[in-house]
């Protein structure tokens, strides 16, 4: 007998909804991700602006790097955070229990967070271009928009994995041991040339490295090709999956069986 079920798309658009409706009604969570990419473009791309570095303007260098941060540190927190309190809270449990699909599920975290990631970012251009710090072009802040969108599935997949690892009070923890410095070691902070020579050499196997460079990539400045770049972070994003897959399988056996 064949069973009757609600159509994917309309199911899909109301949890992207909702999940972004979450997001930005959790106050520091929306306070802190839209305002410490500005305040960190502030305090270290903003005083040296108009000065050389690399063949570019340090504005417009900083501006890439903290793009990257940002779009980074939201699709990490926003993914693993709310996995590990909905498992926390048993949340996941009802859910199994009502008509959502896992597709629409997770999609949904997805788009809301890249949602989010996207508005940070345009707001982190909108104060350069505003406080003189950087003049990007369109092609550049939309080049920047989208690698940084497509190159935070990497991320994403991380972000899940810490969610089943992890429970609701050491999740947000762990994530923070995991980001910041995961940014700095890859020069998203500080260029990578005034790091301590020990990470310079380890920056090259870091995620966020390449991810930066997709950034940089997008101002002219990039130290290898996106290509390159992309196939680096497609090599962590399949590590990730099969991480948070296996955790996953071994949540679902625990909660239903």
């Amino acid at each position: 007998m064949l069973l009757n079920t609600a159509p994917i798309a309309p199911m899909f658009v109301a949890q992207a909804r909702t999940e972004f409706l979450r997001l930005i009604r959790i106050p520091a969570f929306t306070i802190t991700s839209l305002a410490l990419p500005i305040m960190f473009y502030a305090l270290f791309g903003l005083p040296h602006a108009h000065e050389e570095l690399m063949d570019t303007s340090v504005g417009l260098y900083s501006l890439a790097s903290f793009s990257a941060y940002s779009v980074l540190t939201i699709v990490l927190f926003s993914f693993g955070a709310s996995v590990a309190a909905e498992r926390g809270t048993g949340a996941t449990r009802l859910m199994r229990a009502a008509p959502l699909r896992p597709m629409a599920y997770f999609g949904g975290k997805i788009v809301a967070s890249m949602s989010f990631g996207a508005i940070a970012m345009l707001l982190l251009v909108a104060f350069a271009v505003a406080t003189g710090g950087a003049r990007p072009t369109a092609i550049m802040v939309i080049t920047l928009l989208v690698r940084m969108l497509l190159g935070s599935i990497a991320f994403t997949i991380l972000g899940f994995a810490v969610g089943y690892l992890s429970s609701i009070n050491s999740a947000i923890g762990i994530l923070n041991l995991i980001n910041l410095p995961l940014s700095f070691a890859s020069g998203l902070f500080v260029p990578l040339p005034e790091l301590p020579p020990f990470v310079q050499h380890i920056a090259p196997y870091l995620p966020a490295y390449h991810y930066g460079q997709l950034a940089w990539g997008a101002v002219g400045v990039a130290q290898e090709s996106w290509t390159t770049a992309a196939i680096w972070l497609t090599g962590y994003a399949v590590v990730f999956l099969l991480i948070a897959l296996r955790a996953y399988g071994r949540d679902e056996r625990k909660e239903f069986t």
